[in-house]
């Protein structure tokens, strides 16, 4: 199931994301550069282990993980949080907590397009990411 999100992925769209990064107490500075930011993602797999590697001109970053399994992450924005990543009626889940504070990233798959949602409280955030051939 995992198998129709590998590939490479860039950005195409972005909602609200500043917001989302606000909630999450980026700074003006790296919120504004974030914004302008066009991402692209990279998921691999490799046997049991998921490999997401986004990157950019600005930052990259790159977690391995099992399905179901917690792992610690660095986030781009340097937060250490513990993540589960599972997949739950065909969208990949991905959950960070920290300092009592969680979010949830969605990654599902629409029209072909790459939908990723992201969640803090009651902020949400869509970026959207076409495949690349």
């Amino acid at each position: 199931m995992v198998d129709a999100f590998l590939g490479t992925w860039k950005l195409v769209e972005s909602k609200n994301f500043d917001d989302y990064l606000k909630g999450l107490g980026v700074g003006f500075a790296t919120r504004q550069v974030g914004a302008m930011t066009k991402p692209t993602t990279i998921i691999e797999q490799n046997g049991d282990t998921i490999t997401i590697k986004t990157q950019s001109t600005f930052k990259s970053t790159e977690i391995s993980f099992q399905l179901g399994v917690e792992f610690d992450e660095t986030t781009a924005d340097d937060r250490k949080v513990k993540s589960i990543v599972t997949l739950d009626g065909g969208k990949l889940v991905h959950v960070q907590k920290w300092n009592g504070q969680e979010t949830t990233l969605v990654r599902e798959l629409k029209d072909g397009k790459l939908i990723l949602t992201l969640t803090l409280g009651n902020v949400v955030s869509t970026r959207i990411y076409e495949k690349e051939a």
